[in-house]
C-alpha cells in the first residue's frame, strides 16, 4: 500500500510568502509567511493519511509492517526522520543541536524537575538527537560552524574597534571556548554598544566595496538591524558563511552552530525538536546548555555533492536516521523499493507510483508514504525527493 499524505505548513515569521504556496499550487504571495512544510510522523504535526488517521498513529498501530523489523530494532516504534521544505525570507536563530547522550540526559533532567513541555524555558523537548541535511532548491545562504580561528582573528581585527579587544584577546589566548562564552556573558549595556559599533564599522566596509569578508560584514550589519544588541551578530563574524547553489547540500552534525539566512531547500533530519539557541532570536536562550553542547572545533564546512546510488543522486551522511536521494524520473518506470520506510515528495512534473494495489499520482507539492519493503515503481517525467533510513 502506498499512502498519499496531507501535510502541515508551519507559519513562522521568517518564512517566505511565495515558495511553499507556489509549490502547493496556492495563491502567491500568501497573506502570511509559509516557513516549513512537514512530511512525516513527528508528533507535533504528523502528516494525515487519506482515511483521516495521523501517520504516527498508523505506525504505532502496526510498526513492524510499516517501518520494518530493522528500523524497529534500531529506533523503536517511531519514524526516525522528518522531511521538510524550508523557505527563509529572513534569518533563523543561531542554534545547535545535542548529541543523543546529551538529549537523553537533558530530557530526563527536565522531566524529573517537572518542567512542562510547552514551557518557553524548556530546553529539551524529547530524548533524541537532531542531525540534519539541507539541500538547496534555490541559492541558499547560511552560517555553519566556526571558521578557522586565524581567519576569525583577522575578520575581527580588520574592524579596528577597541571594544572588540577583549574578544580578540580571548580568542587568541583561549580559542573559541574562551571567546564565545565571553561574548554571551556580556552585560546588556556593554553587549548593545558592542553590537552597534560592530554593525556600523561592518557597514562602512560594505559601503566601501572592500571585497575581503564582504558577505560576512554585510550579514552582520543586516542581522544587527533585526536583532539590536544580540551577541549573535558578533558571533556571526566567527562563523563560516556558506552560499549553496541549487543541488548542493550541507550536513549539520550535533554541536554545529548554524543559522539559515535566506533561500529555499529540502531538509531531512532526525525526528526531534531539540533546538538550543545562541542568538538572533527573541526566544529563550539557555546559555549553560548551549555551551555544553557546542562543538568548538574550527575549519571549513564541506559542501556535499551527491553520488549516484540506487534510484538517483544520493547525498551521503554519517548517521543511520536518514538518507536523502534526488530522483529524476523519465517516462520509463524504474524501481524505488527500499528496505526501510520512505517519504516521497514531488517538486516538479507528475510522478506515477505503481504498487501491487494500483497507482498513485503525485503532482507538484504532493507527497506519499511507502511502508518498508513495499514494491514500488515510479515514472514521470518528474523530480522526486526521497527520504528513507540509512541502515545498511
Amino acid at each position: 500500500m502506498i499512502w498519499q499524505l496531507t501535510s502541515a505548513v508551519r507559519h513562522y515569521p521568517w518564512g517566505s510568502r511565495t515558495v511553499i504556496p507556489e509549490l502547493l499550487g496556492r495563491p502567491s504571495p500568501a497573506e502570511r509567511p509559509h516557513a516549513e512544510l512537514w512530511m512525516g510522523a513527528h508528533p507535533d504535526q504528523p502528516s494525515i493519511l487519506a482515511d483521516g488517521r495521523a501517520l504516527d498513529a498508523a505506525i504505532t498501530a502496526d510498526p513492524e509492517r510499516l517501518l520494518g523489523p530493522a528500523v524497529v530494532e534500531r529506533f523503536g516504534t517511531r519514524l526516525p526522520f522528518l522531511l521538510k521544505v524550508l523557505a527563509a525570507d529572513a534569518p533563523l536563530s543561531l542554534q545547535a543541536h545535542p548529541t543523543m547522550a546529551q538529549a537523553r540526559a537533558g530530557f530526563a533532567a527536565e522531566e524529573a524537575a517537572g518542567v512542562p513541555k510547552d514551557d518557553p524555558t524548556r530546553t529539551f523537548k524529547d530524548p533524541w538527537h537532531k542531525p540534519e541535511l539541507l539541500l538547496a532548491l534555490t541559492t541558499f545562504e547560511a552560517l555553519c560552524g566556526f571558521r578557522p580561528v586565524e581567519e576569525s582573528l583577522h575578520c575581527l581585527a580588520k574592524l579596528q574597534l577597541p571594544d572588540l579587544k577583549p574578544t580578540i584577546a580571548a580568542l587568541a589566548r583561549g580559542g573559541l571556548q574562551a571567546a564565545i562564552p565571553q561574548l554571551l556573558a556580556l552585560s546588556g549595556k556593554r553587549r548593545t554598544h558592542l553590537v552597534e559599533v560592530v554593525a556600523e564599522r561592518a557597514a562602512e566596509f560594505v559601503a566601501a566595496h572592500d571585497p575581503e569578508f564582504i558577505n560576512t560584514y554585510r550579514w552582520a550589519a543586516t542581522l544587527a538591524e533585526k536583532y539590536p544588541g544580540d551577541p549573535g551578530v558578533v558571533i556571526s563574524l566567527m562563523c563560516n558563511h556558506l552560499k549553496l547553489a541549487p543541488g548542493e547540500a550541507v550536513f549539520l552534525p550535533a554541536g554545529n552552530l548554524h543559522a539559515y539566512l535566506s533561500g529555499a531547500g529540502v531538509e531531512v533530519m532526525a525526528s526531534s525538536d531539540n533546538v538550543l539557541r545562541g542568538g538572533l532570536t527573541d526566544k529563550h536562550v539557555d546559555l549553560a546548555a548551549l555551551i555544553e553542547v557546542l562543538d568548538f572545533s574550527d575549519g571549513k564546512v564541506p559542501v556535499l555533492h551527491p553520488v549516484l546510488g540506487p534510484g538517483g543522486l544520493r547525498y551521503p551522511v554519517p548517521v543511520d536516521d536518514f538518507e536523502l536521494t534526488r530522483v529524476q524520473l523519465d517516462e520509463q518506470a524504474g524501481p524505488l523499493t527500499t528496505r526501510g520506510p520512505q517519504v516521497l515528495l514531488c517538486t516538479e512534473g507528475r510522478a506515477v507510483l505503481a504498487g501491487i494495489d494500483g497507482e498513485l499520482v503525485l503532482k507538484r507539492g504532493e507527497s506519499a508514504f511507502v511502508p518498508a519493503g513495499v514494491p514500488v515503481d515510479a515514472r514521470g517525467p518528474a523530480v522526486l525527493y526521497r527520504a528513507t533510513t540509512n541502515l545498511r
